[in-house]
């Protein structure tokens, strides 16, 4: 049997992308590898903005499904000095029951007209004089194969497809190790409720979270989703151990706390990939890199990919071209909606990585960015350095004015990328807009990283 579209997962993104195209009327595939009272069950800081919510036109989470509201994001500095509180429009939302919300997502797309065949494991994409035009997987110990006139692939981190697609497709099949986060959660009940739980909490720490950060997410009650991240590249600790030895025994908030679960996952945290389509193919989610590089929540990020991945393929479907230049728009609506603001987010990801744990907790005590300014950066708006007069008198006689050039230089790059990703090209001047982007972020890890 042929299908209009076959959604390879049922993540948020892929049941997004499945609901969105019955809602066209799309006759509707989503393939997905766990048995459907799995689905979204992963590891996740369960955290999403409600503005993602507002955006896409769902319902919010309720219920059993919510696990806690919160107003916004309390950022600690290194030595726990200075607190940044960051809320409003944008940082606040939901603490969220993974696997509840997976679910309710699915059942919209069911609801919708889609068909769901679970338990089914893609292995491979089927390609046809240069289109992606089907799937082959594994189902009930037999191999099949599917096909349709548009492919979305949904399949996370493990991007089965993308990872198997020729080359002259032009689409990165592999993600570089120093743009992952390497990750460790785990659920644990608290003695008694976290201060002011309204907030979840971020603590920027190198010594714990090298290259990433330690989290803290109030759940209901006393029960926290906390971890850590740390970037994977040569020489980075074990994220596990890490936790263990640098926050478990030393933080007073997880004395006597229970162990209920917890587990390992890698998370993308760059710009979205260059190039998200192909013929017969789109790339939706974590399998497209559509992750705030920052703090590496992708559940709103992928939803949005989701629909509009749907949307086009509508487009393309009703016209009977499915090429790549038929749904090339998904590049450029989807880094106009959020793209831009990853690329942003990449350059002050790079920046951050590098920072030592006194810098940071100078540069917050300083308000070298005011939590103002954090907020807006994080909304995608141009990173605005206001100096304060308090930051001028901290300044003055200590030799920190390298951090200030740094983050003037890293405020410069992050609108210049912002710019060229707003600006996204068609097809025909793709690579030359391809060449300043690498331009661009070779030069920043270059200053930062020196290589």
């Amino acid at each position: 049997m042929k299908y209009d579209i076959i959604v390879a997962g049922a993540g948020t993104g892929g049941s997004l992308a499945a609901m969105t195209a019955a809602k066209l009327g799309l006759k509707t595939l989503v393939v997905e590898g766990k048995p459907k009272e799995k689905i979204g069950e992963k590891i996740c800081g369960d955290a999403i903005g409600k503005h993602h919510f507002d955006h896409i036109g769902i319902p919010v989470p309720k219920g059993d499904e919510l696990e806690r509201k919160i107003d916004g994001i309390e950022v600690f500095s290194p030595d726990r000095e200075t607190v940044f509180t960051v809320g409003g429009h944008g940082l606040d939302g939901f603490i969220i029951n993974r696997n509840l919300f997976g679910i309710r997502l699915v059942n919209m797309a069911l609801d919708a007209g889609a068909e769901l065949l679970d338990r089914a494991v893609v292995r491979e994409p089927i390609i046809k004089d240069n289109y992606v035009v089907g799937l082959r997987i594994r189902h009930d110990n037999q191999i099949k194969e599917l096909y349709a006139d548009v492919i979305v692939e949904a399949t996370g981190m493990s991007a089965i497809i993308r990872r198997k697609l020729p080359d002259e497709f032009g689409i990165e099949r592999e993600i570089a190790r120093e743009d992952i986060a390497n990750n460790y959660r785990e659920i644990r009940e608290l003695t008694e409720e976290i201060e002011r739980p309204q907030y979840a909490k971020i603590y920027l720490t190198q010594d714990a979270a090298p290259g990433g950060y330690v989290w803290v997410f109030p759940k209901r009650g006393t029960v926290v989703n906390t971890g850590l991240g740390v970037q994977w590249k040569k020489g980075s600790p074990h994220p596990k151990k890490q936790f263990e030895e640098k926050v478990l025994k030393k933080w007073d908030i997880f004395k006597d706390s229970k162990f209920i679960t917890g587990g390992g996952a890698t998370v993308t945290t760059r710009r979205p990939l260059d190039m998200m389509v192909a013929n017969g193919l789109i790339l939706v989610g974590d399998a497209a890199a559509q992750v705030n590089p920052v703090h590496g929540g992708g559940i709103g990020s992928s939803m949005l990919g989701g629909k509009l991945a749907a949307e086009v393929a509508a487009e393309a479907i009703e016209k009977g071209d499915v090429s790549r230049n038929a749904l090339w728009d998904y590049n450029k609506r989807f880094n106009q909606e959020y793209g831009a603001k990853q690329a942003s987010l990449d350059v002050f990801r790079v920046f951050l990585q590098t920072l030592k744990d006194d810098d940071l907790s100078y540069g917050m005590k300083a308000q070298l960015i005011t939590e103002d300014d954090l907020l807006k950066a994080n909304l995608g708006e141009d990173l605005r350095l206001n100096i304060t007069e308090k930051a001028k008198r901290l300044l003055k006689g200590i030799r920190k004015l390298d951090l200030l050039k740094n983050l003037q230089y890293t405020a410069a790059k992050m609108k210049e990328a912002k710019q060229l990703y707003l600006n996204y090209p068609d097809v025909e001047n793709y690579e030359n807009w391809l060449n300043n982007v690498h331009k661009l972020f070779l030069e920043v890890r270059k200053k930062f990283w020196g290589y």
